[in-house]
């Protein structure tokens, strides 16, 4: 409204909205709008076409197997120790089980996945922080640790309860996005600890309940733009490139975030933005929809201007 951008709401529901500044008028959902292809959608939506491309494009990715070539997906396992299992399409973490180190677990998870999408796929299992970076026109923007949901032991509540106090107030903090699911995938990750939903932890145990660290399946997100290693950026960026799409946010797994090692796991082609303030995230999507109206370039010698300037400088870059 501040730019002089009209905003009508289609489907409340749904996420769909109508921005519309002179004779330009573009519909979106959420953070994925018209300018985005439906190929390069598709490309963010197939697993394994998304990781074929960035591949292809010279970035580290973990390899793959198809759930229907058991031979295939049992050489992985054995190869590399421990796979994850997650439907070819699907997004908030529905489906995903990681850390498996059996088969008769592979099959399993396999068979849970299935529930979400008939093409399932078995990932080299890579270890490090959950990192999603979030980059719009092709620019990164914002990037954050994602951390799995951890409840913490009073010595007199079980697992189970202490799992639903920590929904409630996820969901209550995020505006019921976020709970931590009891499901099959939630007690394997307790059975493998040595605990079960009806243990009692003692005082002040820590207890990590996913693996998963999805924003909607009960993780935390925490801001680490200002850390991010250059060759992150880089590798960010050209992903997006890869993909050929505007705004996507993409799942790295690192050592550590101001380090450049990395695997890129998965791209998104609606990445939430709200979750990644301080950082410009919705300024960035505006700047992008219509780039007439971002703020002037600064006079020189002038700290104003342009916010993305702004925001860059203060990131070190």
């Amino acid at each position: 409204m501040r730019r002089g951008v009209h905003a009508e709401v289609v489907d409340a529901e749904n996420g769909y909205f109508r921005l519309t500044l002179g004779g330009r008028s573009i519909v979106c959902r959420e953070s994925l709008s018209e300018l985005t292809s439906a190929v390069a959608m598709s490309r963010c939506q197939d697993k394994r076409v998304t990781l074929k491309l960035l591949a292809a494009a010279g970035l580290a990715v973990p390899q793959q197997a198809d759930a229907a070539d058991e031979d295939g997906w049992l050489a992985l396992l054995a190869s590399s120790g421990a796979v994850v299992v997650k439907p070819v399409e699907g997004e908030q973490g529905k489906g995903i089980s990681v850390n498996l180190r059996s088969a008769d677990e592979v099959r399993a998870a396999i068979a849970r996945a299935r529930q979400f999408c008939d093409r399932v796929v078995v990932e080299q299992f890579c270890a490090g922080h959950d990192l999603r970076i979030v980059v719009i026109d092709f620019r990164v923007v914002a990037a954050a640790v994602r951390r799995p949901p951890v409840v913490v032991g009073d010595g007199h509540s079980s697992v189970r309860a202490l799992i639903d106090k920590q929904s409630r107030r996820r969901a209550a903090a995020t505006g019921g996005e976020s709970r931590i699911p009891l499901d099959a995938e939630t007690e394997r990750c307790i059975a493998a600890q040595g605990a079960s939903l009806d243990t009692v932890l003692l005082a002040d145990t820590r207890l990590q309940v996913r693996n998963t660290a999805n924003l909607h399946t009960g993780g935390t997100i925490h801001d680490v733009t200002a850390e991010l290693h250059p060759a992150l950026r880089e590798a960010a960026e050209q992903a997006a490139r890869a993909l050929d799409i505007p705004v996507t946010g993409l799942d790295f797994l690192v050592p550590a975030v101001d380090g450049p090692d990395y695997v890129i796991i998965e791209a998104n082609e609606r990445p939430g933005l709200a979750n990644h303030e301080p950082q410009p995230t919705a300024e960035r999507f505006v700047d992008l929809l219509f780039p007439r109206t971002r703020a002037p370039s600064p006079e020189p010698g002038d700290g104003r201007g342009d916010p993305r300037r702004r925001a860059r400088a203060g990131r070190g870059t």
